[in-house]
């Protein structure tokens, strides 16, 4: 079994046993969130599938196995799955156990005004630059979406994002190189800023970001669809 099969086993194991719990009660939301993670993976292979061929960043051989769909190993492929599905879960089990842990409204208009200006000014900056500037565009339009349409997502989003980055930085600072002899995946530096944190380049940050905040506004557009749903997380 792969290194990276494993991390996708390990990120997604404690989430789905929990998913459960009497109080959270997560599979009850899996209608709206398999359609949101389908939706989301869609785009996010598409991008990967781009970038993979351009060399912006690839993987290693000796951590995937040898199941390659569309130029990237199938453990990629599950990233899209893995992390959103625990990072979601993570949300709901804060609203549940933590339902004040949340910004005001005009705290959350602030901060996502705040992001959207430093992220389309840095990306503007380092247009050349191709994991910065689509990576840094994609999260300034999606925040500036979520704030226009379910701008109370948000409210909760930034803070939970905060919780979600422990897990996140210890999954992705494997697959970046950290405890391991050599990065699961690799990033061309002409294509980043340069900016690590450990072995972790900075624009993965607002990757995850994107990633995570397009599958849970997504699943609070298929519940506002359904009559009768409870109160959304927000």
């Amino acid at each position: 079994m792969s290194l990276y099969l494993l991390i996708n086993l390990f990120t997604l194991a404690i989430p789905l046993a929990l998913s459960f719990d009497k109080r959270v009660h997560f599979f009850t939301s899996w209608k709206y969130l398999i359609p949101s993670l389908l939706i989301t993976m869609g785009f996010f292979i598409v991008w990967d599938a781009i970038f993979t061929g351009r060399g912006v960043w690839g993987f290693n051989e000796r951590y995937h196995s040898n199941i390659i769909l569309l130029g990237l190993p199938l453990e990629e492929i599950l990233f899209f799955i893995t992390v959103p599905y625990a990072s979601i879960f993570t949300i709901y089990v804060i609203e549940s156990y933590f339902p004040n842990f949340r910004l005001s409204t005009s705290q959350a208009r602030i901060l996502s005004l705040i992001l959207m200006g430093i992220l389309l000014t840095v990306a503007v900056i380092h247009i050349r630059r191709a994991y910065t500037a689509v990576n840094f565009i994609a999260s300034a339009t999606l925040i500036g979406l979520v704030l226009l349409l379910k701008p109370e997502i948000l409210r909760r989003f930034f803070l939970s994002y905060l919780v979600i980055l422990v897990p996140f930085g210890l999954v992705n600072g494997i697959l970046t190189g950290s405890f391991i002899q050599e990065p699961v995946v690799w990033y061309n530096d002409h294509e980043t800023l340069g900016i690590r944190l450990g072995t972790i380049p900075v624009e993965d940050i607002f990757y995850g970001m994107t990633l995570v905040l397009l599958t849970h506004f997504l699943m609070e557009i298929f519940r506002g669809r359904t009559p009768g749903n409870k109160k959304v997380p927000g």
